[in-house]
């Protein structure tokens, strides 16, 4: 492991702080290419992940110090200890507010957004593994485990290296995504596969990851988990109504047409 890559006029440049640049970057320049497919502005895309990325680190944070307000010392304000759920919902609300702003279209673009959202992840979790950030499993046994002696977290015993099982995990998401959107999905259904896929994968890793129940047994990531399964759901279902409902208006519409002009020609 690497917390640290290197080190520039003693400031030390850490493996976390750059993965999380890789991955904003990454979700930037995906995030343009599919405004420029659409006909929009890929400098609004980049504001877009910019803020985002800014605002979500922050509410990543406050949930942060939230989780752990009972253990609360000024090192939990340093550099590490974010909350991955926290940072979504600020990143989400900062997206919906500067979509409103600048007159984007919302279903477009959170569909857009779904393919750079989950691979940003992806190298994001990436970045946990290579700093040993603590974010990793239960011991285990396994050939694949792997201990953490040079971590920011650090453990000699064997664990399950969760970090790699999720950013595994985004690149399939991904795909997935990426055969949904091929296949004429429409915005909204993309980005209700992308909650409830990604969804799943978070609660499933938690089975492997050390935090604490919260309720029912169910830790406070698998509880969102579920509720971003639910939201997805939701999604997918009001979609499809609004898409039945749509080709029912199509239809009455080509039958009031056609009456009328058999009517006409009569």
């Amino acid at each position: 492991m690497q917390p640290v890559l290197f080190s520039v006029f003693g400031f030390d440049v850490q493996s976390y702080g750059v993965s999380k640049a890789a991955a904003a970057l990454l979700a930037a320049y995906l995030l343009g290419r599919a405004f420029q497919r659409h006909g929009l502005r890929k400098e609004d895309a980049h504001s877009l992940v910019m803020w985002a990325t800014i605002w979500g680190f922050v509410a990543a944070k406050v949930y942060f110090l939230l989780e752990h307000a009972d253990q609360f010392t000024w090192h939990h304000l340093g550099g590490s200890g974010f909350t991955w759920y926290g940072g979504l919902i600020g990143g989400v609300v900062t997206f919906l507010v500067m979509i409103r702003r600048r007159r984007l279209p919302a279903q477009l673009v959170v569909g857009a957004a779904a393919i750079p959202l989950t691979l940003a992840y992806g190298v994001g979790r990436l970045g946990c593994w290579l700093s040993g950030d603590g974010t990793y499993g239960k011991p285990t046994d396994l050939p694949w485990g792997q201990s953490f002696p040079d971590g920011m977290v650090a453990t000699d015993v064997s664990v399950h290296p969760t970090p790699l099982y999720e950013a595994l995990a985004a690149v399939l998401i991904a795909a997935a995504l990426w055969a949904l959107q091929r296949r004429a999905w429409r915005p909204l259904q993309v980005f209700g596969a992308y909650l409830i896929l990604s969804g799943l994968s978070r609660f499933l890793v938690e089975y492997l990851r050390i935090n604490e129940p919260a309720l029912l047994g169910l830790t406070q990531p698998q509880l969102w988990a579920i509720a971003s399964v639910a939201a997805g759901g939701v999604l997918l279902w009001r979609d499809g109504v609004r898409a039945r409902r749509t080709e029912q208006l199509r239809a009455s519409s080509d039958e009031s047409r056609v009456s009328a002009h058999t009517f006409i020609k009569a």
